[in-house]
């Protein structure tokens, strides 16, 4: 029991008591993976079967983290657990029980490509105007009703969804859900939400399944359960029901999925579904110093929907949380890559020791730019990954047809790749033929000659062929080898190894890569079944956070905030705080939503271990317009004692709190709720910085242009040139360099600081 020793009172409690329904409310780095993996590992101690253990994560390299530090305690045991994502487990379910809902237990696993790959399709062959009917919408309208366990057949028939669809002119959606539906059926393909809406139809349909797999999870745990939708709190209700002996883990002052279709209310509310519930809070914060955890706790108690808690930190106090201000969004990138280089010189600290968060992709331009001035490497998360490369589809796609020759997607992706003769014409001629005889795309293309005409007979042939040879090799070889027999039969590897270009060359080390990866598989001990077909079922369930490149390279990270979940850095940036950026202004409308956005700042707060800066800029462009930006209500939130302002430019001033205290009242004209700045005292041998006269931390009002403003030739300007710019306003000329054309001035302008114009498209009027 020497695991027990390290954990404070209410981790071990936690840990111990592992009878009846359980909460673990766990506060940001407060130990829960700890908390859960030993309350497994203790659960195995005590004699529980490890097979009758189901424990559900939202990443397979959390599953991973856990299942590596149970076998810790218990040994090999750990490899008996049902462990792993909720779309994994329930997979592996629905491939043992598939034929129970009409389903072939060889399933294809469409991924988002494939899904909305099909809707384009669909939409094509029904002739409706794809701007109406955006894929993407249509893709999240059917997702959102699988989510919600509303059947195609349901929704055609709710009135309220029908009245929502005919308001905002696209009646159709439910008829393209319906085909939607029975293509995939018949491609013996379910898309990631069918995981979690058949399970449900499995369980639902076929109380005999049900009872079996009640019998066989006597104990579930759920961790991230802030982040479960309405179906994955069906399934999970549903299998605990028999025993009862269910334990969730979460915070719900990290809930920030709702619009993926997660439920904050499932936390909330889990008392109701369980009366004898025990409740455990996980308070003490061992990641973040203690500024860092009363910030975030001072931010999160704006919100009025939440579980009651108390987190604290009895690390050292930390700095005071540095904001910074700057006048543009370059200019942000600039501070914070500046304030980068200075504090890894001065504290010894790697590239790796920095994240910078933000609230929007678009905004990691400006990031990028600031960073690459001063030459800091860095790495952009959330990019595309390895498996969604097209050289990786492609090839992945031969597999895919290998195990299920019906799945439609995978006969368009390839067919004609590499060429052979049988492009968009034969495709679309295939889909009729299939449709109008009501078979697959693939007994189309064993027998065209029963059902197209014309010369493609051939070629459509020779493919069945082609791929039924795949099929026979399979059977003999093991995964390594049947990847490599059709990366070469295919023609794929002699169609990148002849593109002699530098992306050739870097798509064929992509397929080698691939290769190698199945190899490792393949030599695999800790698994029965090293196939091709499992190792494509592994790759399918990847989510966002799997498919990020694990190697350790020293290197600032930048993310959205929704990607930093989970992460920690000790130096963390959380930038562009501004009004209707961050809160976003899509979530000013409700307070549901505008307290999930104040919950993903509580989430950016609290990815710090030692030093958290904010930044927001006065203006910014936006789709070409600089805009006048306010700052965030986020900061206003924030006690003024645990903060530090920073102004940069002409002149660069460092405030107290207490002058601070009087420059954010300027923003938000919340005077009632914040202290009045304190006169120093002169007999105090510490004396704060003299307070610096309240300015306005907006931008100057928009410069009106004078009258009949005509812009100067590029070759007339010269340096101390005072100028005038439409928008910028009055300025003056201090550097000029390069040449004609190609003339770079720096210009400074008033209220703006400095900023560097290319001559020949600036537009400025020589004033004097």
């Amino acid at each position: 029991m020497d695991y027990l020793a390290g954990l404070n009172p209410q981790q071990r409690a936690a840990v111990e008591n592992t009878k009846g329904p359980a909460m673990i409310v766990a506060g940001a780095g407060s130990g829960k993976t700890r908390v859960i993996t030993y309350r497994v590992a203790h659960l195995i101690e005590k004699g529980v079967d490890a097979f009758n253990i189901l424990v559900l994560t939202f990443t397979n390299k959390a599953s991973k983290d856990m299942r590596e530090r149970i076998s810790k305690v218990v040994g090999t045991e750990a490899k008996n657990l049902w462990m792993g994502t909720f779309h994994s487990v329930f997979a592996k379910i629905l491939r043992v029980e598939a034929e129970k809902i009409g389903y072939p237990s060889n399933f294809t696993i469409y991924d988002t490509d494939d899904s909305k790959s099909l809707i384009r399709s669909i939409l094509r062959e029904m002739q409706l105007d794809d701007k109406l009917y955006n894929a993407n919408f249509v893709y999240n309208r059917i997702s959102s009703a699988k989510n919600n366990l509303v059947s195609h057949v349901e929704y055609m028939k709710n009135a309220e969804i029908q009245a929502e669809d005919i308001s905002n002119k696209r009646p159709l959606i439910g008829s393209i859900y319906e085909t939607y539906t029975k293509r995939c059926f018949k491609a013996g393909a379910m898309d990631f939400d069918d995981l979690l809406f058949k399970t449900n139809v499995l369980l639902k349909d076929h109380p005999d399944v049900l009872n079996k797999y009640q019998q066989k999870f006597k104990y579930l745990m759920v961790d991230e359960y802030q982040d479960t939708n309405f179906s994955q709190y069906t399934i999970v209700k549903k299998l605990a029901a028999a025993y009862q002996n269910i334990c969730v883990v979460g915070d719900d002052a990290q809930s920030i999925y709702g619009f993926r279709g997660a439920n904050i209310q499932n936390i909330l509310n889990f008392e109701k579904d369980y009366p004898d519930l025990k409740v455990y809070k996980l308070e003490q914060n061992y990641r973040s110093t203690q500024n860092i955890v009363d910030v975030a706790n001072s931010i999160i108690a704006n919100n009025k929907n939440q579980l009651e808690k108390n987190v604290f930190s009895e690390n050292e106090a930390g700095d005071r949380i540095k904001v910074s201000r700057a006048f543009t969004d370059n200019e942000e990138g600039k501070i914070v890559a500046e304030a980068i280089v200075q504090d890894r010189t001065s504290k010894g600290l790697n590239y790796s020791d920095f994240a910078i968060l933000y609230r929007t992709n678009a905004q990691s331009r400006a990031m990028e730019e600031g960073l690459r001035k001063l030459n800091i490497p860095y790495k952009i998360f959330g990019g595309l990954s390895f498996y969604q490369r097209k050289e990786i589809k492609d090839l992945i796609a031969y597999f895919r047809l290998t195990f299920n020759p019906s799945d439609e997607e995978a006969i368009k992706r390839v067919i004609n790749y590499p060429k052979r003769g049988l492009g968009d014409t034969t495709v679309d001629k295939i889909i009729v033929a299939a449709d109008q005889h009501n078979i697959t795309m693939w007994q189309v293309v064993c027998e065209p000659q029963t059902y197209i005409a014309g010369r493609i007979a051939n070629q459509l042939n020779d493919f069945s062929v082609l791929i039924q040879s795949f099929q026979a090799e399979a059977k003999k070889l093991d995964a390594y080898e049947t990847a490599l027999y059709i990366a070469q039969h295919s023609g794929i590897l002699k169609e990148l190894h002849t593109d002699d270009s530098v992306e050739g060359r870097s798509r064929y080390e992509n397929i080698q890569e691939l290769l190698n990866g199945i190899k490792e598989f393949a030599e695999r001990e800790d698994i029965e079944d090293r196939s091709l077909a499992i190792f494509m079922q592994d790759i399918a369930l990847l989510t966002n956070d799997d498919r990020q490149d694990d190697k350790e390279k020293d290197t600032v990270s930048m993310m959205t905030i929704h990607s930093a979940k989970g992460l920690e850095f000790k130096n963390v940036f959380v930038v562009g705080l501004e009004e209707n950026l961050f809160p976003s202004q899509m979530s000013l409308n409700s307070r549901t939503d505008l307290e999930e956005e104040r919950r993903l700042f509580y989430v950016a707060i609290t990815r710090a271990e030692k030093k958290l800066t904010l930044t927001y800029a006065t203006s910014r462009y936006r789709w070409g317009t600089l805009t006048n930006c306010e700052p965030s209500r986020f900061i206003s939130e924030i006690s003024a004692k645990f903060l530090e302002l920073e102004v940069v430019k002409a002149p660069k001033t460092s405030l107290s709190s207490d002058s601070f205290d009087g420059e954010r009242r300027s923003w938000t004209q919340q005077r009632d709720s914040f202290s009045k700045p304190k006169p120093a005292s002169s007999g105090s041998a510490t004396q704060t910085a003299p307070i610096r006269p309240k300015t306005s931390t907006m931008l100057p009002t928009a410069h009106i242009p004078t009258p009949g403003f005509a812009p100067d030739a590029a070759s007339a300007f010269q340096n101390g040139m005072e100028v005038e710019h439409e928008k910028f306003g009055f300025g003056k000329i201090i550097n000029l360099e390069g040449t004609l054309p190609d003339v770079k001035a720096t210009v400074f302008f008033q209220g703006l600081g400095n900023k560097q114009l290319l001559l020949k498209f600036a537009k400025l009027r020589i004033v004097k």
